[in-house]
């Protein structure tokens, strides 16, 4: 399973590259749709045919899993789409530089997902740990929900800038070579910087599914499908994004309530067994009703208000409009 999995991983890569080789081009909202629609199909038939072949548990948790990655997934477009306009990246290249940074930050997850597995079976109080984290970074994501994210503060990309000779866009390559010497594009910083900020989200994104499973293979099947999607995810609901204006509070409700359901599970399985467990449904029914509020909640008052915006919105028209009245 494994092999199979991991092949079906690489092979949708490998078609999604040779479609964004094809020719550079703005992707636009049906394109999007159609992609987005066509890999939460695939995520949801890989969900039923676990489902089939190991059974309810293990369907359940992965669905869960995937739920809570792409759940989060969303917030990390946050992020994404201010780098993008920081950097003033050209439309037609947007889609290069996602995928690109996906895969990179793919291959850096299945370390991470073998790292954790591997120090829960050493050390089983790790569940604490990260039933901390994930309460820590829910209580962050509520205090700094208005704070400015600034790609420029990455010490990567600070480090890469000072050490790496750099070029203009030269038709959206990665790699150009100026009076004789390779150097690197901006297109080039803007992969390190999207790949970087999602080593630093799956730190608290790996802790949150496995609060749900401890195993590794759904942990990683839940990583792959959610970020695989991600790049067509980004175009179908920029737009959205501004209308999304409690999204921080509803994920941060969501990670606070897996790093309790984590610290549960340590205390039922080990101080006692009268300290009550949360079931797998019972974690996949919260999620559910969460993100359905979260989502709710903020398109009613974005519609009864129709000058509030998230504070990634606002920083998302400002950005846009530096990139317009200065291109790059």
């Amino acid at each position: 399973m494994w092999l199979g999995t991991v092949g079906l991983v690489l092979t949708l890569l490998v078609a999604d590259f040779v479609i964004a080789a094809r020719r550079p081009h703005r992707v636009g909202l049906v394109e999007a749709a159609v992609w987005s629609a066509a890999y939460v199909g695939i995520a949801l038939a890989f969900g039923l045919a676990l489902w089939l072949l190991l059974g309810s548990r293990s369907g359940t948790a992965y669905y869960t899993g995937w739920l809570i990655e792409k759940s989060l997934s969303v917030d990390n477009l946050f992020v994404f789409v201010i780098i993008m306009g920081r950097f003033g990246v050209p439309p037609d290249h947007q889609h290069k530089v996602l995928l690109f940074g996906i895969t990179a930050a793919l291959a850096l997850r299945a370390i991470l997902i073998a790292a954790g597995a591997a120090a829960i079976e050493l050390f089983s109080p790790v569940f604490v740990l990260f039933g901390l984290l994930l309460i820590f970074t829910a209580v962050q994501l509520v205090r700094h929900r208005n704070d400015d994210p600034d790609p420029e503060a990455n010490p990567i990309l600070r480090y890469a800038r000072r050490v790496l000779p750099t070029a203009g866009l030269h038709g959206g390559r990665l790699f150009a070579r100026v009076d004789g010497r390779r150097a690197v594009t901006p297109l080039f910083l803007v992969f390190l910087s999207i790949g970087s900020s999602d080593l630093l989200f799956a730190l608290d994104s790996i802790p949150a599914v496995f609060g749900v499973t401890r195993d590794p293979f759904i942990v990683f099947c839940a990583n792959a499908f959610a970020l695989l999607g991600l790049r067509a995810l980004y175009f179908l609901i920029q737009g959205l994004l501004e209308r999304l204006i409690y999204l921080s509070l509803g994920l941060a409700g969501i990670l606070g309530f897996i790093g309790v359901k984590l610290i549960l599970e340590f205390m039922h399985q080990h101080v006692s067994a009268a300290v009550p467990a949360i079931p797998i449904p019972v974690a996949l029914a919260v999620i559910l009703v969460a993100l359905a509020v979260t989502a709710a909640a903020s398109l009613l008052v974005s519609r009864a208000h129709p000058d509030r915006r998230s504070h990634a919105g606002a920083l998302r028209r400002r950005d846009n409009g530096r990139t317009t009245s200065n291109p790059p």
